[in-house]
């Protein structure tokens, strides 16, 4: 069974806690969810997103943050065609 610990993200710059944004970590791996849906994972350093990855601003600025890599939009978008970064439904 997965027990997630929920940890909500902070802020680099303020150090305050961000509404909304938060890293789940499981047995399994670490998910980052915004709101009630979970954007992306990484499992094993593999990283998955969901499959729904039209993304606003703010959700892409705090997923930035998850991901290991320091990408861009653009760079993200690159990962995914290349097959570095894994589509699939995570909710």
């Amino acid at each position: 069974m997965l027990i997630p610990k929920v940890t909500q993200m902070v802020s680099p710059r303020s150090g305050r806690p961000i509404p909304n944004q938060f890293i789940l970590t499981t047995n399994i791996g670490e998910f980052f969810q915004s709101y009630k849906t979970v954007i992306a994972a990484n499992v094993d350093g593999q990283i998955h997103l969901d499959e729904n990855w039209d993304w606003s601003v703010t959700t892409l600025k705090y997923l930035k943050e998850f991901l290991p890599d320091n990408f861009s939009k653009r760079d993200i978008y690159d990962a995914i065609e290349s097959g570095k970064y894994k589509i699939m439904e995570l909710n």
